[in-house]
């Protein structure tokens, strides 16, 4: 029997199960992937507050990612949580020596909540060190604004907006960036990938009137395996676009769900 592509997970854990690793692994189970974990950290918080996080010491970080590469044949790695610097340096460390596996990192810097989980000073180092190996980088809207250095207003991030952020942020090292447009307002979520030498292209359909934790996670991990699986990336985009509608469609209210599929 041919063996399922396999991912690579470096996140955190998260109590509630609403996000970090369990979202992920439940999303490369449902895409068809093995997975394979490296923890970066234990998180205790609720849908609607971080309660505690206790990091991962990064030599053992390191040692997990070792151990997951010597396992198996690694198909792409998807990064989440990375708590501080020393984490950050370990895994770029780690992945520095499989410079072909593809990479799709999901910038968290915040919470579901809005806390903090990765200081400033580790925003240098994380374009310093992991940008430069990434596949595809996906921020969401906050997350664009922040590793541009600049203030979100909610309603303020038009389309050039969103095109300069996104050039800024190709410009850093990515071989793509996936801006994610969950967080603006309108009738039509749109997210904007950007590759050297290619058009823009946006990614676009009606926003749904439901909201869940962790669809960054489980885009970032559909995306992931759809490249372990040999997608190009605007496929994997789409790939994953399409299981995150379909979770949120599925946090609907029954009467909005059926409106939504007619």
């Amino acid at each position: 029997m041919e063996r399922r592509p396999a991912v690579l997970v470096i996140a955190g854990s998260d109590s509630s199960g609403g996000a970090g690793l369990v979202r992920d692994v439940q999303t490369l189970e449902s895409q068809g992937a093995a997975a394979l974990c490296a923890v970066t950290a234990v998180t205790a918080q609720t849908d609607e507050r971080v309660l505690g996080v206790v990091a991962v010491p990064p030599e053992q970080v390191r040692a997990q990612i070792d151990a997951a590469f010597a396992t198996r044949p690694i198909g792409a790695v998807k990064i989440g949580m990375l708590v501080g610097r020393a984490t950050l340096e370990a895994v770029a460390d780690a992945l520095q020596r499989a410079p072909a596996v593809p990479v799709v990192l999901d910038p968290v810097l915040y919470a579901s909540s809005g806390a903090a989980l990765l200081e400033d000073p580790g925003f240098e180092r994380l374009r310093g060190r992991l940008f430069p190996l990434t596949t595809v980088l996906t921020p969401n809207l906050p997350e664009a604004a922040a590793l541009c250095a600049e203030p979100y207003v909610e309603g303020e991030a038009d389309a050039a907006r969103l095109l300069e952020w996104g050039r800024r942020l190709l410009a850093q090292g990515p071989r793509a960036v996936l801006i994610k447009g969950g967080h603006a307002s309108g009738a039509t979520a749109a997210d904007l990938l950007l590759r050297p030498g290619a058009e823009p292209v946006w990614l676009s359909g009606s926003r749904l009137a439901a909201g869940r934790r962790g669809t960054g996670c489980a885009l970032a991990s559909a995306l992931a395996a759809a490249l372990a699986a040999g997608a190009d990336v605007e496929t994997a985009c789409r790939r994953a676009r399409a299981h995150v509608r379909a979770l949120l469609e599925a946090a609907q209210e029954p009467a909005e769900r059926t409106a939504a599929l007619e």
